[in-house]
């Protein structure tokens, strides 16, 4: 048996929550549903070591993520559906909060949706906190009433989000582990191996091989200067951002990151799910395409394409098609133009947007598998000559210094 914890409403509602042992997820959810309750959230309990209970006070959380906003709409959405009014369902939710900054954003929006004003403007008055689409949809769903089954669709959309970074941010873990550990390698060779070796060819006497000279050399330097390296890097760290804060610096700098080799294929993949995904949501939930074009490229994080793609809302405003337009901008992959055309013309634009999004959808998670297959034998290549060579340098130094044979 496993153990979960849950969150739940009765039809007064009271709120209930805890932890119980059950077989899966769904038994949990079938339980409360025989109680009466309305299950909100059930998620198993992860195994946590003692010293790491403390973590929560020590770190506590300012700012809201997208998962929180992920769980708060698909909480919304449920307590929507089992019937329960909008003021209602927000007092809930209120109860329901844990940290301080949803408590804070369920209680804003309660004040505003009690002073008279829709979801979706309680929403945009929000500032940032939720995605640039998510006032639109709303907006839709209120005007058609449907809202708990926009919710829905939103909560989707945002847990599709958030599983694809975290796959991206997990698939680069190791990678980057990877290329660390051949940094900290090197620099022990180099500073602490290498120049034990100095008082040895000092006393020999001999002359060294070029390639010993200019690792002797290398190693002087990363003892004498080494500091300076990490100090340059934090500067172009710096320097890049900085760039990066004017427009045209982004976008040169996004336009730089999309030509790349592999790399750039994988953004536009990246970038083409999540357009095509967010246009398609929007327009199957009566939103126009004009407006619907402007949210998506709120949902775009590269600004050269993002800029390109705001470029054919004049063509659009004209009555041209959506698949010539987005092709002129030559970012988007040709199956993707091909299977949105045959969306216009044979009057399913919303359905094949959302086609193309789940065919791209494997396609990220392919480019993503081999990138990763690709990366980590790389770095352990380049470590494994890097290292053989200077051991191989060395110890050609050693042999030619006492006249032995290599």
């Amino acid at each position: 048996m496993r153990r979960f914890s849950y969150k739940a409403v009765t039809p007064d509602g009271k709120v209930l929550q805890g932890e119980t042992e059950a077989a899966t997820r769904q038994a949990v959810i079938d339980r409360l549903r025989g109680q009466g309750a309305i299950p909100i959230r059930a998620e198993e309990c992860q195994s946590r070591e003692r010293g790491g209970r403390a973590l929560p006070t020590l770190f506590k959380r300012t700012r809201l993520g997208s998962r929180d906003i992920m769980h708060l709409t698909r909480e919304l959405s449920i307590l929507l559906s089992a019937g329960l009014p909008l003021d209602r369902s927000l007092t809930t939710l209120s109860n329901l909060a844990g940290p301080a900054p949803m408590k804070n954003l369920v209680e804003s929006l309660i004040t505003q949706v009690r002073s008279g004003s829709t979801l979706a403007d309680a929403v945009a008055a929000q500032g940032n906190v939720f995605p640039g689409f998510y006032a639109g949809m709303v907006r839709a769903g209120e005007a058609g009433g449907s809202l708990e089954t926009v919710l829905n669709r939103l909560a989707d959309t945002l847990e599709y989000n958030q599983g694809l970074k975290d796959e991206i941010r997990a698939a680069l873990t190791y990678p980057i582990l990877v290329i660390v550990m051949t940094v900290v390698s090197l620099t022990v060779l180099m500073t602490l191996v290498i120049p034990e070796f100095r008082p040895l060819f000092e006393e020999a006497g001999a002359e060294l091989p070029l390639s010993t000279k200019v690792i002797v050399t290398v190693s002087d330097f990363l003892r004498a200067w080494g500091w300076i390296l990490p100090i340059a890097f934090l500067l172009a760290v710096m320097g890049l951002l900085q760039h990066n804060r004017s427009r045209e610096g982004r976008e040169r700098w996004d336009r730089w990151m999309i030509g790349l080799p592999l790399m750039g294929d994988l953004i536009v993949k990246i970038e083409t799910v999540r357009f095509t995904r967010t246009l398609g949501t929007l327009l199957s939930n009566g939103v126009t395409l004009l407006n619907a074009l402007d949210m998506a490229c709120g949902t775009l994080g590269n600004s050269a394409l993002a800029g390109a793609v705001r470029g054919i809302r004049g063509a659009l405003a004209e009555g041209a098609g959506l698949a010539g337009p987005m092709g002129e901008t030559g970012y988007f992959p040709q199956l993707a133009l091909q299977l949105i055309q045959v969306g216009e013309e044979s009057g399913q634009l919303e359905q094949m947007l959302l086609r193309v999004a789940g065919i791209y959808d494997g396609e990220v998670k392919r480019a993503i598998q081999t990138m990763l297959s690709l990366l980590v034998p790389a770095v352990t290549i380049v470590l494994g000559v890097l290292i053989a060579a200077i051991i191989g340098s060395m110890m050609s130094a050693i042999l030619s210094s006492y006249d032995l044979p290599f």
